[in-house]
């Protein structure tokens, strides 16, 4: 294993673990108060439903596009994704925006199927199988889209998929060891993480792909190479927490000048 494997096995595992915390609290609560039934069959049908999408999608994107095409796109979609998650982290941290709480969400998920008709579809439960399998599919294609793009970006879709995999496999344990919300992970720590390494690959990815353009159809090298990822690193870092430090300081009141009434 060398540096890069293990940059990618953490990576994909860090990103594939929130995403799956936040499946699980859905499934749970749909399985408490709709029914176990109806539950894992949503789940079932959302991964066999992911696991055609996901051969589907790595087969097209490694098979139609030259590398560099193929490092321009993935590149362009995955900055979009992190700057996604670091604007939403960058609120957070300035206090604009509430922290995630998987307890809240839990509570609105069960407070919502305890309102919800009982209908029977094939002696299933339609409204907690329906939930279950959109909230897994959904947060499924973005676990697929970081494991297939990150894997096909550095050649080696296997060590991804073993990221991913694990991460879901010790959310699942955790699920059924605690049954109830992962509230203790520091989600918003993790998504501000993973918000960054996004950002961070986007941005490299989507740069060498630029190559498309040129002649020769060749991606473009970065100076120092792999090593221009940690310096993209620090300076999404350095961004962002001046981001915060600028939001902070707008959001806080101005303080009264000497002398200066205060009015109340």
């Amino acid at each position: 294993m060398t540096a890069a494997d293990w940059g990618l096995l953490s990576s994909t595992f860090a990103a594939s673990f929130v995403e799956c915390v936040e499946a699980l609290t859905i499934v749970l609560a749909m399985g408490i108060t709709r029914g176990w039934r109806s539950a894992i069959a949503g789940t079932v049908t959302a991964l066999l439903a992911l696991a055609a999408f996901s051969v589907a999608a790595g087969y097209a994107l490694a098979s139609w596009l030259p590398t560099s095409a193929l490092q321009l796109v993935v590149g362009v979609l995955m900055l979009i994704f992190g700057l996604q998650w670091l604007r939403k982290a960058v609120l957070r941290s300035a206090g604009l925006k509430a922290p995630h709480d998987e307890t809240q969400e839990y509570a609105e998920q069960m407070a919502a199927a305890r309102q919800a008709g009982d209908r029977t579809v094939l002696g299933v439960d339609a409204f907690g199988y329906l939930v279950s399998l959109k909230g897994v599919f959904l947060e499924g294609v973005e676990v697929t889209f970081i494991v297939v793009t990150f894997g096909l970006n550095a050649d080696n879709v296997p060590l991804a998929s073993v990221g991913g995999g694990a991460a879901a496999l010790v959310v699942l344990v955790l699920g059924v060891l605690v049954h109830r919300p992962l509230s203790r992970i520091p989600e918003n720590t993790l998504k501000y993480g993973v918000g960054l390494m996004l950002a961070t690959f986007g941005t490299f990815w989507s740069l060498e792909g630029l190559g498309i353009f040129t002649p020769s159809r060749d991606s473009l090298s970065w100076p120092g190479h792999d090593w221009a990822l940690l310096v993209l690193l620090v300076g999404w870092l350095l961004w962002s927490r001046v981001a915060i430090t600028a939001l902070r300081r707008r959001r806080e009141p101005a303080s009264p000048r000497p002398g200066e009434r205060v009015a109340s």
